[in-house]
């Protein structure tokens, strides 16, 4: 799996699981407060679309995930 898959995996599923904590009609509701985390997410996406950083895929590149141009079988 390449660090782009990864990246978009983690961000999804942080929105999914900061909605389901933080909207109040979710059966796993905790605190409204959660939603900041779904702000975070988008924040973040938002600006690594504009600068192309991204801290996740550093941490990821620095951990061997092999990046995007391996090929595929």
């Amino acid at each position: 799996m390449t660090i782009d898959r990864l990246v978009r995996i983690f961000a999804g599923a942080f929105v999914l699981i900061s909605l389901a904590l933080g909207v109040d009609g979710s059966p796993a509701f905790v605190n409204s407060n959660f939603l900041w985390f779904t702000a975070f997410g988008g924040a973040n996406l938002f600006q690594s679309g504009f600068t192309n950083i991204c801290p996740l895929a550093g941490i990821l590149k620095r951990l061997g995930v092999r990046s995007e141009g391996g090929c595929a079988v």
